[in-house]
């Protein structure tokens, strides 16, 4: 502490500069707020990026879809969930798109939490699986095995398996 008289003539104590001033680069960054953790494992990371990359680039694509692939999409979507034959293809397309960009920029941004990246994998995988389940000719009869045509589709498994490791892979900061 160092004594000091101020401009008024009042005196009193205040601490050195020394001594507010953290000496060690540690707690140095401390100070600043530089300790802070990333809401996410270390070992999500290469989940985290193959899956946001792969979404994120689907739909990118599908930004500027052309009206027989947005009726193609539309048409398989609403088959399964009937709600959405409400919705004019184009405009469904859109809001996959945007759907798609989020959730792989929210895969790919590390400030996500991992446990909220899983849930909207899950959400959206599930979403996809369920096409592939109700859909004719993707599955064989009887079956959960894919017909040559269903594979892609079956293959969102993988996005299901995926989400569902980020959700319940335990608290976030390890």
């Amino acid at each position: 502490m160092t004594d000091f008289t101020d401009p008024r003539g009042a005196t009193g104590r205040h601490p050195s500069p020394a001594s507010i001033v953290p000496t060690h680069s540690d707690e140095a960054l401390t100070a600043l707020g530089a300790d802070m953790k990333l809401p996410l494992k270390p070992h999500h990371l290469p989940l985290r990026l193959a899956m946001g990359a792969l979404i994120l680039n689907s739909g990118w694509d599908k930004r500027d879809a052309d009206q027989d692939t947005a009726q193609g999409l539309h048409g398989m979507a609403a088959g399964t969930y009937p709600f959405l034959d409400k919705m004019e293809p184009a405009d469904f397309v859109k809001v996959l798109s945007a759907a798609e960009i989020a959730l792989g920029a929210a895969l790919l941004l590390p400030i996500v939490p991992s446990r909220l990246a899983g849930a909207g994998l899950t959400a959206f995988s599930a979403g996809l699986l369920g096409v592939y389940l109700r859909t004719p000719g993707l599955r064989r009869e009887g079956s959960l095995r894919p017909t040559p045509d269903g594979i892609g589709m079956a293959k969102d498994s993988f996005m299901l398996g995926a989400g569902l490791t980020l959700l319940l892979d335990g608290p976030d900061r390890g």
